[in-house]
């Protein structure tokens, strides 16, 4: 039976075109401004009529990008090198096991999704201090690999309660244990979620500007949001350099995301099945 296209089809396309339009007008605007040069003082929207690449270079070298990018890099990298294998082995039984304790367990975590950072930022800066780790990417690590583990334990619980069993049950008979059935056979299942976990936590971590002013406050390893954060301060009437510098930072994120929606659509689907 073939679908007719009718009205409602033309006005929900019509609908759907010009929210995807509405989503790309702050991207434009924030090219545009981009490769305006430092007196403009035509509006966000109007077309830059002679373009000024030079912004981009000026920002990369003025605003030292490049090693703050790279630090963003090696910080977000780090978080979810540590975060996926302990958060998709601690969700493993709290999805499998039906017990009284599973559920606390589980709903315990999860608190931490309602629970403001704030609460515990003094004995936390503490504690990093204590360590010998302030001052050092390593106290952002730890930081966000703890931040987001409550949030990562929910997307991979909800989406373990989905899958089939009848997988890890086949590899128990192959004579596999736990451990290695759920590496072996449930893990690479963990596809579609592991990419959710990766890029929504990535985002955050990366776009965040708190932490990395605070645990990092006076050290030359600095992340791009506090970089530019201080190229705005010093350059604050420059604004085409400061959206220059914004548009470099957020080339990485957007091209992970373009590469991995497929995966983030499919991990929210098994989640909200679970």
């Amino acid at each position: 039976m073939i679908a007719r296209y009718t009205w409602r089809t033309g006005l929900l396309e019509a609908v759907l075109v010009l929210t995807a339009l509405l989503f790309l007008v702050p991207l434009y605007a924030l090219v545009n401004i981009s490769l305006k040069p430092a007196n403009a003082t035509s509006g966000l929207l109007t077309p830059t009529l002679h373009l000024h690449l030079s912004n981009y270079a000026d920002a990369w070298h003025t605003a030292a990008l490049g090693p703050a990018l790279w630090n963003s890099f090696l910080i977000t990298a780090g978080s979810l090198l540590i975060l996926i294998p302990i958060a998709a082995l601690a969700s493993y039984p709290l999805a499998r096991v039906t017990r009284a304790w599973s559920r606390l367990t589980f709903y315990g975590i999860a608190a931490g999704l309602i629970l403001p950072m704030q609460l515990a930022l003094l004995p936390l800066y503490t504690n990093i201090r204590d360590l010998g780790l302030l001052g050092t990417p390593w106290s952002l690590i730890v930081y966000y690999a703890g931040l987001t583990f409550p949030f990562s334990v929910f997307l991979y619980t909800g989406f373990l309660r989905a899958l089939p069993i009848e997988y890890e049950e086949a590899a128990v008979m192959d004579g596999c244990g736990p451990l290695r059935a759920f590496v072996s056979v449930v893990f690479p299942l963990l596809r579609p979620v592991t990419g959710t976990v990766v890029i929504l936590n990535a985002i955050g971590i990366w776009n965040d500007f708190f932490a990395p002013l605070l645990f990092l406050s006076g050290t030359d390893s600095q992340t791009a949001p506090v970089a530019l954060y201080s190229f705005v301060g010093q350059y604050v009437s420059q604004w085409p350099m400061v959206f220059a510098g914004l548009v470099v930072s957020v080339i990485p994120v957007l091209v992970a995301y373009l590469f991995l929606q497929k995966y983030i659509i499919q991990g929210f689907a098994g989640g909200l099945k679970g």
